[in-house]
């Protein structure tokens, strides 16, 4: 049968031709066209029958032909080949990318040609092509953000090494200032990763407060002079008489957007100057269009990077980022923060020239059209006497428990320390505390769940307690305060930091108190107390007794190691058994033996008084046995 005859059969126009969207050629083994349907006018431009007679290989870009050769010749030998990728020539002369499967005529009808069922795949090239960019923006990034973060922390780790060198006091305060600018930079870096997650998460919130722009920009521009006069460039700004007014939304963001501008705009600027200019675009309806301009004289973008400096991971060259640094970060938070309050950023740039950001934003006009502005006092606690404040230290990490535990000392708090949430519960339980400074993330019980237990305590449930977290996203700061915790606390966190969350916004005052009242002083020693069991499992008398049952069974086991560890001076193993056993007399209430485990587990971990620790251990024995007697009485006979 010939080509011809073929592709006028009734049953291919009807089911692959007539009925399909796909393009359809019929080509012979040489690659002449004796076929192909309407679909090619759609999407190659070519009308009805006008290839017919060409060559396919004519129509195919430079780049895949021998491709397209070598797989014609090996389809020769194959019933059937599946997605092959070529480009095509179209009628206005642009390629676009299509993918075949040839059907083998050879096989079924003796025929030497191919049916080739083409696929426009041009869209899909693009966005795996869209999809790699963004791969390797963001594998860019992640070794920016390395590369960023291990500078700030490298430096710190150098300084911290000389400080132990014994260095002069100019050296010491030289080093010190190191320090403190490297974990400046850490801040910066690590805000904006959690504002971009704030951002892309929705869970960013907007303030709609009064400010004024007069009050607002010089402070602000005023921080940048001394870098400005470092490098030699000056810095101005201008604003419309128009916009000295009351103006309602969230200052705070809005400073974050210029500080961002007025950042790059110095980073990049090597010589000339940055102008700042805000003026009112326009009235209506009670709201100000304010416009605000940040122009410099620096190195500018190329223009075919201008559509991507907006996007996340991305600076306008890698190039960039080794020479200047950043997160490639700062552009996207503030394109973000401008359309999340209904405004625009537009740039114009020329490189080695300059550029200007312009960001328009309508704000609600408040009622007052002018405001003076007055020096803010800084406002002065008197009369809190911070060395009768008793606080409760709860942090696994020893790093970070010195830190705190230092500010403390330095206002001469009484302080206690615990490791855990459990440890936390324990000191709770037998002492009067001003405030809990809560660490979240913490082995054996983290804080989430020793707040709770805190707060189902009768004598406890209302000292204010503190989260010291890393996790600073509003997701983790919702669930601190679902906790039971009264308000957080984001590390790295300086003195005043500390200083302002307890005496200004939380006015913790002492009480002068040291101990707890007569009436809620714990039992004796052999006296369990099931309350805390009863409150962390909502009174569930099965678990209740799951757990009694359980001590019952393991502690005589435990008591008869600890022993046969002390006669043979193990002294580590018998600390390692008192760890152990410490946690299960916490669920039974019985605190007053919990000293006497706390005090066997140190001085056997020291090594010390370990001529006391044998008639301490005998004496606990005895003291568990009779506990164990009067426990036994509530299981409940099966």
């Amino acid at each position: 049968m010939k080509l011809q005859n073929y592709v006028r059969k009734g049953s291919f126009y009807e089911a692959v031709v007539e009925d399909g969207s796909d393009i359809i050629f019929v080509v012979d083994y040489s690659g002449e066209i004796r076929y192909h349907n309407s679909s090619t006018r759609e999407t190659l431009g070519y009308r009805s029958k006008s290839l017919i007679g060409k060559n396919f290989f004519d129509y195919i870009s430079p780049g895949s032909l021998e491709f397209i050769r070598k797989t014609f010749a090996t389809s020769q030998k194959r019933a059937y080949t599946e997605k092959i990728e070529f480009q095509f020539l179209c009628k206005d002369r642009s390629y676009r990318f299509l993918e075949f499967n040839a059907i083998n005529l050879k096989y079924k009808e003796r025929i030497n040609g191919f049916i080739l069922d083409c696929r426009d795949i041009t869209q899909r090239k693009k966005d795996e092509a869209e999809l790699v960019r963004l791969q390797k923006a963001k594998e860019q990034f992640l070794a920016n953000i390395s590369h960023e973060i291990r500078t700030p922390i490298n430096g710190i780790a150098g300084m911290a090494n000389l400080l132990s060198q014994h260095p002069t006091r100019e050296e010491r305060e030289t080093y010190l200032d190191a320090i403190r600018h490297s974990a400046e930079n850490l801040k910066v870096i690590i805000n904006d990763i959690l504002d971009l997650a704030a951002i892309e998460s929705g869970k960013l919130r907007f303030e709609k407060i009064a400010f004024n722009l007069k009050d607002l920009l010089p402070s602000l521009v005023s921080t940048f002079t001394y870098q400005a006069k470092e490098k030699k460039i000056s810095i101005d700004y201008s604003i419309d008489e128009k916009l000295n007014r009351i103006l309602l939304g969230d200052p705070v963001r809005l400073n974050q957007i210029l500080i961002n501008l007025i950042s790059n705009a110095v980073k990049f600027t090597h010589h000339g100057s940055i102008n700042i200019k805000c003026s009112e675009a326009k009235e209506h309806r009670g709201m100000s269009w304010v416009n605000i301009e940040v122009t410099d004289t620096g190195v500018g973008i190329p223009k075919e990077k201008l559509n991507t400096i907006f996007e996340s991971f991305s600076q306008a060259d890698a190039s960039v980022t080794r020479r200047y640094g950043g997160t490639g970060l700062g552009l996207t938070i503030v394109k973000q923060l401008v359309e999340l309050q209904n405004g625009r950023i537009h740039v114009v740039s020329r490189e080695h020239t300059g550029s200007t950001f312009s960001v328009l934003i309508p704000y609600q006009i408040g009622k007052v059209k002018k405001i003076t502005k007055t020096p803010k006092q800084p406002q002065k606690l008197s009369g809190i006497d911070t060395a009768q404040l008793h606080v409760l230290l709860v942090e696994d990490n020893d790093i970070n428990r010195l830190y705190a535990k230092s500010i403390l000392k330095n206002w001469q708090c009484y302080i206690d320390v615990a490791e855990n949430g459990l440890v936390a519960i324990e000191k709770i339980k037998n002492n009067f505390y001003d405030v809990v400074l809560m660490d979240v993330q913490m082995p054996v019980m983290d804080g989430y769940e020793a707040t709770k237990a805190i707060r189902s305590m009768h004598q406890s449930a209302k000292v204010p307690i503190i989260a010291l977290t890393a996790n600073a996203t509003p997701g983790d700061v919702e669930k601190c305060l679902l906790a039971g915790m009264n308000d957080y606390l984001p590390k790295p966190f300086t003195p005043e930091d500390l200083y302002g969350k307890l005496f200004k916004d939380l006015k913790i005052r002492p009480a002068f108190k040291t101990s707890l009242p007569e009436n809620n002083r714990r039992p004796t020693s052999t006296t369990y107390n099931l309350d805390y069991l009863r409150n962390i499992s909502g009174n569930n008398s099965e678990f209740i007794q799951e757990m009694i049952t359980t001590f019952l069974q393991t502690l005589p086991g435990i008591l008869s190691e600890m022993k046969e560890a002390t006669q043979s001076s193990s002294w580590e193993k018998l600390s390692r058994l008192a760890h152990q056993i410490k946690p299960s007399f916490t669920l039974m209430g019985l605190d007053v033996l919990r000293t006497t485990i706390l005090f066997i587990e140190e001085h056997g971990k020291a090594g010390t008084k370990t001529d006391e620790l044998p008639s301490v251990l005998e004496d606990f024995t005895e003291k568990c046995n009779a506990v164990l007697e009067n426990l036994s009485k509530e299981v409940t006979p099966v």
